[in-house]
């Protein structure tokens, strides 16, 4: 058997292609929208993928399933689990508790353990020609290491009410009736990493085991002691800020993602045709140059991505391609670099890199508005945004200021002074979700003024005054 783990440093996200090598047949679960690292994978090994399906329905990323199907010839499966409201609207084998895959020696078998998700299956994996009892368990949003996937995601992101009580629940009877009935020895192979929005306390080990997590996960106490309650406190207690972009993945998910095809490298965009488009509003561009030399001077209204290895998730903060038909053009070395931003930008479901530009050279500059701690404090009465998420507001925030996580400034503007009612000032913890914040505000019409060094920088300034003060009252 092989087992070859396929994770995305950008979404924390996790698929897995799993093959029985004596047969050639490979299965592929929870894949991502650009398919070729699988294809790839297959290659490598001489296999060919008979099989995809997923765990639930993600909200986190666009599924690949019907993409790499249509590429491979591949037979879709997904989860027919959950009621009716949780039903896929494209063609796919639906699976059911209990129901098998069968990959040469290999048997995938489907259980239900809803919780995240009423849907979701997680997948025990039997290596025949090896056991005949499981060895592996793909839990999807399930079973993190160290964590559990968070059941609130359904209230906090998609707009349905009170269904984290339920879904904790859920949780409780899945460990009980599917996870904690395996043998210690079953390895663990979940769906995210450290980073994820999909759980408040993910570990970054890749994989873990049954025992392991019935020892020492923080849930094993309530669950030997029979807590549910105990359990569904603490499970709900403290989880993170939801990105806004979610409800569209839930959606996109369920009706079936946009099938992308053969794709062709974006194109190089003259100075003339992005001023042109910058104009009528048809392009946008991305500045993708880091915080420091977008500060020296950018192009107005362009959207600052400054990291590639996290542009999924921070252009799924900055467009949203339900309400902005724009296409973007991206500031690129060339049309290679700039398809590996449109690989990233697909993962969430935004289509529309048509472009790149090698340079700003030609174009309109503008120097974005920046104020120190120092300056901040003669401000005067000017609204303060912390971009930050909830928990690190509760944690300690800037005397004044209000909390709007940068995964919600788009999608929540009502939240905001009216854009015409003067300047915000706005920052994260070191700048650099600020600036993709602060650039996704100013294209929507916001005057915003970057505090430099964002909360890092006012707590050291705010330090700093606090020490020297009582030398200066003494003088």
């Amino acid at each position: 058997m092989l087992l070859e783990r396929i994770y995305d440093e950008d979404l924390s996200q996790t698929s897995y292609l799993i093959a029985c090598q004596a047969s050639g047949e490979a299965i592929v679960v929870d894949p991502r929208r650009d398919i070729q690292v699988y294809l790839d994978l297959a290659a490598q090994h001489g296999l060919t993928i008979t099989a995809v399906t997923e765990t639930h329905l993600h909200a986190d990323f666009l599924s690949g399933v019907r993409e790499l199907a249509a590429a491979t010839g591949a037979t879709a499966f997904v989860p027919g689990t959950g009621g009716e409201d949780w039903q896929y609207g494209f063609e796919a084998e639906r699976l059911g508790d209990h129901d098998t895959i069968e990959l040469g020696n290999i048997t995938i078998t489907a259980r239900h353990t809803p919780g995240h998700t009423p849907e979701h299956l997680s997948y025990l994996v039997t290596d025949g020609a090896f056991a005949d009892e499981p060895g592996y368990i793909l839990t999807g949003d399930f079973v993190f290491s160290g964590d559990l996937g968070r059941p609130d995601l359904l209230d906090e992101a998609v707009g349905m009410e009170n269904t984290r009580f339920a879904g904790a629940k859920q949780l409780f009877a899945s460990l009980q009736d599917v996870f904690l009935t395996l043998p210690d020895h079953v390895q663990v192979f979940p769906g995210h990493g450290a980073g994820s929005a999909c759980g408040k306390a993910i570990g970054s080990l890749p994989s873990t085991t049954v025992g392991y997590e019935r020892s020492f996960a923080w849930w094993a106490p309530h669950l030997k002691n029979d807590d549910e309650q105990g359990f569904i406190d603490e499970l709900l207690d403290g989880q993170p800020d939801a990105h806004a972009y979610f409800a569209r993945m839930k959606r996109q998910n369920q009706e079936g993602p946009a099938l992308l095809g053969e794709r062709v490298l974006p194109r190089e965009v003259s100075a003339e045709e992005l001023m042109r488009g910058l104009d009528s509003g048809d392009l946008a561009l991305i500045d993708t140059r880091p915080l420091a030399e977008v500060h020296a001077g950018t192009v107005p209204g362009a959207l600052n991505i400054p990291m590639l290895s996290k542009a999924a998730g921070h252009i799924a903060w900055a467009f949203d391609p339900d309400t902005d038909e724009a296409q973007l053009v991206v500031l690129a070395r060339d049309a290679e670099h700039a398809a590996v931003y449109g690989d990233h930008f697909v993962r969430v479901g935004i289509d529309s890199l048509i472009g790149y530009v090698p340079s700003l050279e030609g174009l309109p500059s503008t120097v974005p508005s920046v104020i120190s701690p120092a300056e901040l404090e003669g401000l005067g009465d000017v609204p303060l945004v912390d971009v930050r998420t909830r928990n690190e507001f509760a944690g300690g925030t800037i005397p004044g200021a209000q909390q709007l996580s940068c995964g919600k400034v788009l999608f929540h503007q009502s939240e905001l002074p009216e854009p015409d009612s003067g300047p915000i000032v706005t920052f994260c913890q070191s700048g650099l979700r600020n600036t993709v914040a602060a650039s996704t505000l100013r294209r929507a019409g916001f005057d915003i003024i970057e505090l430099d060094g964002s909360f890092a920088g006012w707590a050291r300034w705010s330090a700093e005054q606090s020490r020297t003060a009582p030398a200066e009252r003494t003088a």
